[in-house]
C-alpha cells in the first residue's frame, strides 16, 4: 500500500508547499540571490552564455526542490536538500570550467568523468523539477525524445538515423547549444525572468489594485458592468503575468463573486474570467513571455511582433466585451449604483504614476534597447514612482520580497524551458524536425487550411499538459517549418502557434484556466470550460484570419488595413450576437444561424463574402427593428385602452 502511494506520488504533479521557519528562510535567501544574480548577469555581467544559463538553471532547480514537493509532504525532506545541493554544485562546476566549456569542440574533445556526472545531474534534476512544477506530460515527451536519440537507429525508413553513444547524446544535450542551453532557457534566463520580476515589482507597488479600480471606474456603470470589469482587469493584469491560471486566481477572486451577485450565472461569470485571463497573453505590449520567446526563436524584432499583435489582441477583447454586454441585455441586468463605482478622475489621481513604468517599457523598446535592459529600467521606474505615495513606498524589505516573489514565479517557466530544450536536442541531433515537416505536409497533401488545422490540434494537445512557453517552443520547432514551406510568413506562422498554445488553457477537456475559475465560482468545471470556449471562440478564429489576410497584422496599405479592421469588427459583433442570441432583441433560431454564418462570411477575405455578410446583418437588423416598433405600438395601444377603461 505504501509502495503504491509512493509510486502515485512520483507519477503525478508535485505540490506547492507553504514554507515556514528555517525552510522559508533557506528558500527566500536562495531566491533573493538568484534574482540579484539575474539582474547583475544581464545588465553588468560579461559571462559566457553557457555559464550564465547554467547558473540560472542551477538556481531555479535549487529553489524548485524546496518549494515543490514530490508528494504531499508539507516540508522539504533530506532528499530535497540533496537535490538542491547537487543543483548548486552543478552550477559551480560550470563556473569553474567555464573557459574550457566555451572553447572545447563538442564530441571531438572527450568529456571527463566529472563532466559526465554533472551533465547527468542537470538532465535528471531538470526532468524531476519539470514533473513537480508542470506535470508528467512534458517529462514523457522529453523522455521519448532522448529515447529516440538513443535507439532510433534501430528504426527502418524515414524515422531511422545514425547511431549515437550515450556520452555523445549527453555531450550534445548539456555541453552544446542544442539542448539545455538552447533558445528556450536562453530566453528564460534573460528576457522572461526580467519581465516576471517586473510584474512582481508592479504588484508589490500596488498596481494590481489600481488596475482593478481603473477597470471598475471605466466599465462599472454600464449594463453588466461587473463582468466588463473582469474583462478589462484581467486583460491588464494578464499581459504582465503571462500565466492564465495565475491571472484567474488573482483577479477572479474579486471579479467572479461580484459578477454572480450582479445576476450572471456562476458558470458564465467564471467563463468570462477564464477567457479574459487567457487573452492577456496575446495583448501587447508585454504579452506574457510569448513575444520574447518568439523574438528569440525567429529573430524578428520584438517591436515588430508587438505592432503586429495589436489588432488581433484588440479584436479578441472586442468580442469578449460585446458578448458580456449582449448577455447583460438578454438578462436585463441592473446597472451598479453610482455610489459603488469610483470616479475615474479620483482613481487616475491616486494611481496615474503606475502608467510611467509601462511608458518607460514601451519607449526603451522603441528606442532599440534590449528587452532585458528595458525590463531593468522599468523596474527602477516602479521603485521610483512607488515613493510618490507614502503607503506604496518600496523600501529594502518590499524590494527584497518582490525579488523573492519574482524568482518564485519564474520556476515553472524555466523548468518548462529546460525540459523543452531536452526535446529539441532529440529533434535537432537526429534530424527529426525536417522529417516531421515532410510528414505533416504529406498528411495534409500540401494544402494550407488542413495544415493549419493540424498545427492547431498539435498546439492544443501540447498546451493541455504544459505552460505556454513550452507548448509554443515545441510546436514552433515541429510545425512552423511546415507552415513556412507553404508560403506563410515567419511572423504569421509563429504568431499562429503562439495563439493556440495560449488558448489551450480554455480548451476542454483540460482547460486549466477554466477549472481554476470554476473553483472560485463554485460551478461545474466542465460547464465552465465549454462556456469559456464559447466566449473565447474568436481567439480560435483570428489566427486563421491573419494567415489569410496579413492586413490584420498591419501588413498592407492603409486602405487594406482599414477595410480589414472594419469588416473584422462587423464579423465579430455578428458572431457575438449569434452566440449569445441577442442583437437589438432576442433572436429567433433562424436569425441566430444567419448571424453566425454572416459573421463568418465577414471574416473571409473577398468582396463577395463580405457583401453577403453585410446583407445578412442589414436584413436581421431591419427585421428586429420592425419587431421593436410593433412591440412599442402594441404596448402603447394597451396602455391607451387601460386608461380609457379607467
Amino acid at each position: 500500500m505504501h509502495i503504491n502511494k509512493h509510486l502515485a506520488g512520483i507519477l503525478q504533479m508535485g505540490q506547492k508547499r507553504q514554507l515556514t521557519g528555517v525552510h522559508l528562510g533557506c528558500f527566500s535567501l536562495l531566491a533573493l540571490l538568484l534574482s540579484c544574480y539575474q539582474v547583475w548577469s544581464v545588465i553588468w555581467g560579461r559571462l559566457d552564455p553557457m555559464n550564465q544559463m547554467a547558473i540560472h538553471l542551477a538556481g531555479i532547480l535549487a529553489i524548485a526542490f524546496l518549494l515543490y514537493g514530490s508528494s504531499n509532504h508539507k516540508r522539504p525532506r533530506l532528499l530535497d536538500y540533496i537535490a538542491t545541493s547537487l543543483a548548486l554544485a552543478a552550477g559551480i562546476h560550470f563556473t569553474i570550467y567555464a573557459e574550457w566549456f566555451a572553447t572545447r569542440i563538442p564530441i571531438m574533445e572527450a568529456l571527463r568523468p566529472i563532466d559526465i556526472f554533472f551533465g547527468l545531474v542537470f538532465v535528471l534534476l531538470s526532468l524531476e523539477a519539470a514533473r513537480r512544477t508542470i506535470g508528467l506530460p512534458i517529462v514523457l515527451i522529453a523522455g521519448v525524445g532522448i529515447a529516440y536519440a538513443l535507439w532510433g537507429h534501430h528504426l527502418q525508413g524515414i524515422f531511422g538515423h545514425r547511431p549515437f553513444t550515450s556520452v555523445e547524446i549527453l555531450d550534445d544535450i548539456v555541453y552544446s547549444f542544442n539542448g539545455l542551453w538552447g533558445s528556450p532557457i536562453s530566453v528564460a534566463a534573460s528576457f522572461v525572468f526580467m519581465f516576471i520580476l517586473f510584474g512582481a515589482f508592479l504588484n508589490h507597488a500596488g498596481a494590481g489594485e489600481f488596475f482593478f479600480q481603473l477597470s471598475t471606474a471605466i466599465a462599472g456603470r454600464s449594463k453588466g458592468g461587473a463582468a466588463k470589469v473582469a474583462v478589462l482587469a484581467s486583460a491588464l493584469f494578464g499581459s504582465i503575468s503571462g500565466s492564465p491560471t495565475a491571472n484567474v486566481v488573482t483577479t477572479g477572486s474579486f471579479t467572479i463573486p461580484v459578477s454572480k451577485k450582479t445576476g450572471y450565472r456562476p458558470s458564465f461569470a467564471a467563463a468570462v474570467e477564464a477567457a479574459a485571463s487567457t487573452g492577456g497573453s496575446i495583448l501587447p505590449p508585454i504579452m506574457g513571455s510569448s513575444a520574447f520567446l518568439m523574438a528569440a526563436i525567429t529573430n524578428i524584432p520584438y517591436g515588430t511582433i508587438v505592432i503586429a499583435a495589436i489588432l488581433p489582441g484588440i479584436l479578441y477583447y472586442v468580442s469578449l466585451l460585446s458578448m458580456v454586454h449582449l448577455e447583460a441585455m438578454r438578462l436585463d441586468l441592473p446597472r451598479t449604483s453610482a455610489e459603488e463605482i469610483p470616479k475615474l478622475g479620483t482613481v487616475l489621481k491616486s494611481g496615474w504614476q503606475y502608467f510611467i513604468p509601462l511608458v518607460v517599457l514601451i519607449v526603451f523598446l522603441v528606442l532599440g534597447y534590449s528587452a532585458s535592459r528595458t525590463g531593468f529600467y522599468a523596474i527602477l521606474s516602479i521603485i521610483a514612482v512607488s515613493w510618490l505615495r507614502k503607503h506604496t513606498r518600496m523600501g529594502f524589505r518590499k524590494v527584497a520580497t518582490a525579488m523573492v516573489d519574482g524568482a518564485r514565479s519564474a520556476i515553472p517557466v524555466s523548468t518548462a524551458c529546460a525540459a523543452a530544450g531536452l526535446v529539441i536536442a532529440g529533434i535537432m541531433s537526429t534530424g527529426l524536425g525536417g522529417k516531421l515537416t515532410s510528414i505533416v505536409l504529406h498528411l495534409t497533401a500540401g494544402m494550407l487550411l488542413p495544415t493549419l488545422l493540424l498545427v492547431m490540434l498539435i498546439c492544443i494537445i501540447l498546451g493541455m499538459g504544459m505552460p505556454v512557453a513550452a507548448a509554443y517552443i515545441l510546436t514552433a520547432m515541429l510545425a512552423a517549418p511546415a507552415l513556412m514551406e507553404l508560403g506563410v510568413s515567419s511572423l504569421s506562422a509563429h504568431l499562429f502557434i503562439v495563439y493556440f498554445s495560449i488558448f489551450s488553457a480554455i480548451t476542454p477537456p483540460v482547460a486549466v484556466a477554466a477549472f481554476a475559475a470554476a473553483g472560485i465560482a463554485d460551478a461545474n468545471p466542465n460547464r465552465v470550460g465549454l462556456e469559456a470556449l464559447r466566449l473565447g471562440i474568436v481567439g480560435f478564429i483570428v489566427p486563421f484570419l491573419f494567415v489569410f489576410e496579413p492586413a490584420l497584422l498591419l501588413d498592407g496599405t492603409p486602405v487594406e488595413i482599414s477595410i480589414a479592421i472594419i469588416t473584422a469588427i462587423a464579423g465579430i459583433l455578428m458572431l457575438s450576437a449569434g452566440i449569445i442570441g441577442w442583437l437589438t432583441m432576442k433572436t429567433t433560431w433562424w436569425e441566430r444561424i444567419l448571424l453566425l454564418i454572416g459573421g463568418l462570411l465577414f471574416l473571409i477575405p473577398g468582396i463577395l463574402s463580405k457583401s453577403i455578410g453585410s446583407l445578412f446583418l442589414l436584413s436581421i437588423y431591419i427585421i428586429q427593428h420592425r419587431k421593436v416598433l410593433v412591440n412599442k405600438r402594441s404596448t402603447a395601444l394597451w396602455q391607451k385602452e387601460k386608461i380609457n377603461q379607467i
